[in-house]
């Protein structure tokens, strides 16, 4: 008879440690998906990060290169204009000409103060 009891009260106990078991391993699972919630919210904001931040890095390069562009294009029209007065093959003559027809007198001198003196004291 007390051997029953005794019997009884394990298989009691038995059942109440496989209840609490049972319990834990919900609350186990429960807090195990409430983790892998926040856990996938934090992924999901810190992808966003990512991408917010590449396009600011390609809206940078962007704004970079077409700075670039604008400041080659520029330097491209300042060569263009500048090339007009190159002497080529083919203006060659006419350069020839305007240089011996237009007479330049270099024969003056040049004060201390930088000034053209066009008179000598020679003279």
């Amino acid at each position: 008879m007390v051997r029953q009891w005794e019997m009884k009260k394990l298989e009691q106990q038995q059942r109440k440690e496989e209840e609490k078991h049972h319990q834990l391993m919900e609350w186990n699972d429960a807090e195990n998906r409430r983790l892998q919630a926040l856990r996938e919210e934090r992924l999901r904001q810190e992808e966003i990060a990512e991408r917010e931040r590449l396009l600011k890095v390609a809206q940078v390069r962007a704004a970079t290169l077409e700075e670039f562009m604008k400041e080659k294009e520029k330097e491209v029209l300042q060569l263009q204009e500048e090339a007009k007065n190159f002497i080529t093959p083919e203006n060659l003559d006419e350069r020839i000409e305007e240089c011996l027809n237009s007479l330049k007198n270099y024969n003056f001198a040049i004060d201390k103060e930088g000034r053209i003196v066009k008179r000598s004291t020679l003279s």
